[in-house]
């Protein structure tokens, strides 16, 4: 899972603009988050035949940018995935968008963790097991809950502060696996358990696409650049091209350099790559930044996560108690205590033998989820757009996120049914308490 709003607060408001190169800097590096850190782990079962699926999902992923570049165009004054699919396709669907996207914040937020874990469990191996971790967790999630309750901007800056140090464990993995690299060593991992691509590559593209999520941020920027006619869209695809080559080039450094048998049971495959080609003290710094960045990421998410539940209760969609609609903008300390304590719970009931299975089980659920908003949000912009290539790509990303969604798992696609299912519950309550009120602009439903 990738780091969002990594822009410290006061850019936002200092009237400078940013060129398109910049910017697509900046989308990249909210898309590089930890949770590509355990990739090569949750993918060692389909190994590296992987490479497809990182390109597949490197083709959506661009265009899907591209869709979301076209909805922050046509509004830019829109409040992020809610306010995009309430406006073209009603209040019921905004409501589901908001519920839906919580939830991803919360339980994402959770993997994010693990990969943190993960990693500071190179230094202390007992971490390595299902009650040393969960506790872990709780206190990475828990002081990222503090610093995100001790104001917006203190968590904003943790997570632009380790973005630059987050990347350095992936360069140095693609130099290592470079200088190590073994076509027989690839070759032989190209698919451990002698399944066919056409079953090994789709049930791949769940796990992939976790590392694309993110990419909705690009229509953020669409105030903060030059030119926003052109330059969102150009640093959408930009950015989202730079995250897919450090992507491919670290999975193919590591399935060229260690075996996908032994990448399995692995809680730290590129500090593990680091230390066979440059020495334990090496790994250890790998290790060291993937961890800081975990924090970073969190604090990133924790944000996300908080001031989506604002919105939503702003708009009446979620209790008071995450913020008031006569009071817009305010975070009630509600807010992020609530937040942690549901991660927390998170955290135990999801509780595996290994960090890989509880791993790959939250990223699949949360990356099905998102790709269903994409979806959702393809479809608004079709309905929001007359002009025929701004349709054609809608078409297209709509046709990539049905068929991400279709590849994965039933047991990733159940909990994405389930929440809808007791989300629409709840919009019984909030459709009597707003008296089946639609909101002006937005489309019914």
């Amino acid at each position: 899972m990738s780091q969002t709003e990594t822009i410290p607060l006061e850019a936002q408001h200092s009237g400078r603009k940013l060129g398109w190169g910049l910017a697509a800097l900046v989308v990249a590096g909210n898309m590089i988050g930890s949770g590509v850190y355990l990739a090569p782990v949750a993918l060692a079962s389909t190994g590296s035949s992987s490479l497809i699926g990182w390109l597949v999902c490197g083709a959506g992923a661009m265009v899907l940018a591209a869709v979301f570049a076209g909805l922050g165009r046509s509004q830019p004054d829109a409040d992020g995935l809610t306010d995009f699919t309430r406006r073209g396709l009603g209040r019921f669907i905004g409501y589901q968008t908001a519920i839906a996207y919580w939830g991803v914040c919360l339980t994402g937020n959770v993997a994010v963790a693990l990969a943190g874990t993960g990693y500071l469990a190179f230094f202390f191996p007992a971490l390595a097991q299902p009650g040393p971790a969960a506790l872990c967790n709780l206190l990475l999630i828990g002081a990222t809950t503090a610093a995100y309750a001790a104001g917006a901007r203190v968590a904003a800056r943790l997570g632009a502060a380790t973005l630059i140090i987050g990347l350095l464990p992936l360069l140095l993995a693609i130099v290592a696996g470079a200088l190590a690299f073994s076509p027989q060593t690839f070759s032989a991992s190209w698919s451990p358990e002698g399944l066919p691509l056409a079953r090994s590559v789709p049930a791949s593209l769940v796990v992939i696409f976790w590392s694309f999520l993110g990419l909705e941020s690009a229509a953020a920027l669409s105030r903060l650049v030059r030119n926003p006619a052109q330059d969102v869209g150009r640093a959408s695809v930009a950015g989202v091209g730079l995250a897919l080559v450090v992507y491919v080039a670290a999975s193919v450094a590591v399935f060229g350099v260690i075996p996908a048998g032994e990448l399995a049971s692995s809680t730290s495959p590129f500090a593990d790559l680091a230390a066979r080609v440059f020495g334990a003290s090496v790994a250890g710094l790998v290790a060291a930044c993937a961890v800081v960045k975990a924090v970073g990421t969190i604090a990133g998410w924790t944000i996300l996560g908080g001031e989506t539940a604002r919105s939503a209760a702003e708009q009446g969609y979620l209790p008071r108690w995450f913020g008031s609609a006569e009071t817009p903008g305010r975070l009630p300390l509600a807010n992020p205590l609530i937040n942690g304590a549901i991660m927390a719970g998170l955290v135990v009931m999801t509780s595996q033998p290994t960090l890989a299975g509880q791993f790959g089980l939250l990223i699949g659920a949360c990356t099905v989820l998102t790709v269903c908003l994409y979806a959702l949000c393809c479809i608004s912009l079709f309905r929001a757009s007359r002009a025929p290539g701004w349709r054609i790509l809608s078409v297209v990303g709509l046709v990539f996120s049905v068929g991400a969604v279709a590849a994965a798992a039933p047991g990733n696609i159940v909990p994405a049914i389930l929440l809808f299912v007791v989300a629409s519950v709840g919009w019984l309550f909030v459709r009597s308490k707003a008296g089946g009120r639609v909101d002006p602009g937005s489309a019914s439903l």
